[in-house]
């Protein structure tokens, strides 16, 4: 658009009021002295707090400042997802607002985007957190890779920059702001990067989340791998683990048959015949679930095109 910006920083908040003041200061320093056009966002995630008031004054007197409170908090996702929706710039840069982001790596990840990549995420190599998130967190970004086949060190690093296109396509709801790269991916940005980039201890405030987000997270990885690998083919997910069960229980079947008509041992009262008669119902339902699936899918993917056009011409 004419006149937009270069860059959109996107900082979500939830009660950081002493920190705005100071971040708006160092992207503004690092901005003005590359020459990148920039405007601020940020998203107020129901702050009890006085960072609105913060944000209203630092938007009145600084036209690179714009704000949008929520009425109470709706988490980091729907913070995201409502700053993608009204950013204007050609790139859109993520980051916390407790300053352990640094601003200083901007101009850092800007020249990475530019080499090609529809993405590059920052990876905190010396993590300034106590063990009982460093530790963690290592276990839960190695779990993520394997199973997303996406080779990024730190999937939760707040600090990211995008092509606009990027987080104007990927959906977020929910806490999957941790797994954009693998939404991204599937969407066909898959020119992903990532950066080494500088953490710094907590200055103001208190992190917001415990050790229960691991728990959520492993979640929410399992449910976006669904639907980005078999949410349009239920029956390849369900109809496998069906299939795989129903054998087993038939054969676990078979074989207690022949032990009983053949050697005429006594199978009644043996486990594994309750194992194998609960293998066999188990792989009917996982299959009728699949086919289940499959006929709520099919009209909604048959009345909606799923191209992900990148571009035409003529």
């Amino acid at each position: 658009m004419p006149g937009a910006p270069d860059l959109s920083v996107v900082v979500p908040v939830y009660d950081e009021q002493d920190s705005l003041r100071e971040l708006v200061a160092r992207v503004t320093d690092v901005c003005a002295a590359t020459g990148v056009s920039f405007e601020i966002l940020f998203v107020d995630d129901g702050s009890r707090d006085q960072s609105w008031s913060i944000i209203s004054e630092l938007a009145a007197t600084n036209p690179a400042v714009r704000g949008v409170r929520f009425r109470r908090n709706r988490g980091k996702s729907a913070a995201l997802a409502s700053g993608f929706h009204r950013t204007a710039g050609r790139y859109v840069l993520t980051m916390d607002a407790d300053l352990q982001d640094d601003p200083a790596e901007i101009p850092a990840l800007i020249a990475k985007l530019e080499e090609g990549y529809d993405l590059v995420s920052g990876w905190k190599v010396r993590r300034q957190d106590p063990l009982s998130k460093t530790i963690p967190s290592r276990f839960f970004n190695a779990i993520t890779r394997i199973m997303s086949g996406i080779r990024l060190h730190d999937f939760n690093c707040g600090l990211k920059i995008y092509r606009s296109e990027v987080v104007k396509t990927v959906k977020l709801y929910g806490e999957l702001h941790r797994y954009i790269p693998l939404l991204a991916s599937n969407e066909g940005f898959d020119r992903i990067a990532e950066l080494p980039v500088k953490h710094h201890p907590r200055k103001y405030g208190r992190t917001k989340f415990g050790l229960e987000r691991y728990i959520r997270g492993f979640l929410d990885l399992l449910t976006v791998l669904f639907l980005t690998r078999f949410a349009a083919r239920p029956m390849h997910f369900f109809g496998t683990l069906g299939t795989m069960a129903f054998v087993l229980g038939f054969l676990i079947s078979l074989y207690l048959s022949v032990d009983k008509l053949v050697y005429g041992n006594p199978i009644g009262g043996r486990p594994l015949l309750i194992l194998g008669a609960v293998l066999l119902l188990l792989g009917a339902q996982l299959f009728l679930t699949g086919l289940l699936g499959e006929i709520f899918v099919r009209p909604g993917m048959e009345a909606s095109s799923t191209e992900s056009v990148a571009e035409t011409i003529n």
